[in-house]
């Protein structure tokens, strides 16, 4: 059998794309993943663009695997995602033993593209843009697990000035909803339990039927919800400028979804904002929150932050910090900033110094942490509702699942518990995991 080797690197998106490259070249080529490079017949590297220098990373990768190729001369090597699609025929220049080269729009015509290449030898690129083809290409999904990702939409048309996303991704696309909700459908009778819907911004999703009627996100929600099986949602990642009233009062009627939202700001600086091009003020982000917690009260919120945007203040800095410790976010994530080669941002002058941007990102992860930490051990003391979606050791029966605001819970179990949700104590807590003992099972929720 061929083996089929692929690591990626970024968002839950590429996660996602991942998976359906497996799928596809599972279907037409009879490729199985192995987890060892040297034994794959294909190397796939599905990159990502977002982090500093990620260029370069992909290259160093590639470094490692130019000798497979001299051993091997029958392996082929390909790159795809945002790397791919932004750098293109640059990655042929520094490494032409790549075989195939292909964007996140185009990864499933990889089947066509492996035939293409065992005829003429020649290295392919691929990067367009064809709407949702891939989609459509993509054969059923088929899940182990109680938790699945379903991607409904793609790109952004945001163009924030420090995002890569719209020139690498293309700009905003929506799935029909009726593609989604068949796929979700047939999830759920695999007995996946909770469904993660993905986007680059997901709360843009609009879709429009032959009637000319509208799906908008809240309404694929509700839809979701009405599903039988179906008993968590979740979504990322979301942009405050189209968090509408209609999705608030989603979260008023529908217990399904989550009583937890990661939703991010980016800055406490409306100065840094706008040069940012957010289209958000912090008040208005503030009101957002304030509403989802009139209709949900015990929701938790997260979000991102980048640290030392081009001519971000020590003022500007307070205003973020300040900005954080009043909302009290929990698990949030933040970064450098680093210029991305073909974004606005990147034209700015960069005044912060690294040392001053290392200092101010120490602060506010330090802040981030203790407040993460403190919403851990308030939950000591409490049941959760735990979906278990993993055996981490059969021998000694532990077992792990996340609650509905996404922290992990380790406690002892069986295997038999593994896709249902049970009743779980929290006995001990930390920054990344909590501890807990099993009580009971829902089986009133676990029948289908």
């Amino acid at each position: 059998m061929k083996k089929i080797y692929i690591k990626t690197w970024g968002c839950q998106m590429n996660e996602y794309d991942s998976s359906k490259i497996v799928d596809l070249l599972s279907k037409s080529h009879g490729y199985i993943v192995t987890k060892k490079s040297e034994n794959a017949d294909i190397l796939l590297l599905n990159t990502c663009s977002i982090r500093e220098k990620a260029q370069e990373k992909v290259f160093h990768q590639l470094g490692r695997w130019k000798n497979l190729k001299k051993n091997n001369v029958n392996l082929i090597i390909g790159v795809g995602g945002c790397v791919a699609s932004q750098e293109g025929e640059y990655i042929l220049e520094r490494a032409p033993y790549v075989d195939i080269i292909f964007g996140p729009q185009t990864l499933h015509r990889l089947p066509k593209m492996i035939n293409r290449l065992y005829i003429d030898k020649n290295p392919i690129i691929d990067i367009s843009f064809p709407k949702l083809e891939k989609f459509r290409s993509f054969p059923p999904t088929i899940s182990s697990s109680p938790s699945a990702f379903v991607s409904i939409m793609e790109g952004c048309n945001k163009y924030c000035t420090f995002c890569i996303v719209p020139y690498t991704r293309g700009e905003e696309t929506s799935r029909s909803s009726n593609e989604i909700l068949l796929e979700i459908s047939n999830l759920a009778e695999q007995r996946v339990r909770e469904i993660i819907l993905l986007g680059q911004n997901v709360n843009a999703y609009r879709w429009f039927d032959t009637d000319g009627r509208v799906c908008t996100f809240a309404n694929l929600l509700r839809l979701v919800a009405a599903i039988k099986g179906i008993d968590r949602i979740r979504f990322i990642t979301s942009h405050p400028i189209e968090f509408d009233d209609d999705l608030i009062e989603v979260y008023r009627d529908t217990p399904k979804l989550v009583s937890f939202l990661h939703l991010p700001v980016q800055s406490g600086s409306d100065r840094i904002l706008n040069l940012m091009k957010r289209s958000h003020t912090v008040s208005q982000y503030k009101s957002i929150v304030e509403k989802l917690s009139k209709v949900r009260p015990n929701i938790q919120i997260s979000s991102d932050f980048i640290v030392g945007f081009p001519g971000e203040t020590e003022s500007d800095f307070d205003n973020t910090i300040n900005f954080i410790s009043e909302m009290n976010f929990d698990m949030s994530f933040s970064f450098l900033y680093s210029p991305r080669p073909g974004t606005p941002a990147a034209d700015l002058p960069d005044e912060v110094e690294e040392e001053e941007k290392k200092r101010r990102l120490y602060i506010l992860q330090n802040l981030i942490n203790k407040q993460a930490k403190l919403w851990s051990d308030r939950m000591v003391g409490t049941t959760q509702r735990v979906l278990v979606d993993k055996i981490l050791r059969d021998e000694f029966e532990t077992i792990s699942g996340k609650t509905e605001n996404n922290r992990v819970v380790i406690f002892n179990g069986s295997y038999t518990n593994m896709g249902k949700f049970v009743d779980v104590e929290i006995i001990d807590s930390g920054i990344h995991y909590l501890k807990g003992k099993l009580l009971s099972i829902d089986n009133k929720i676990n029948s289908l």
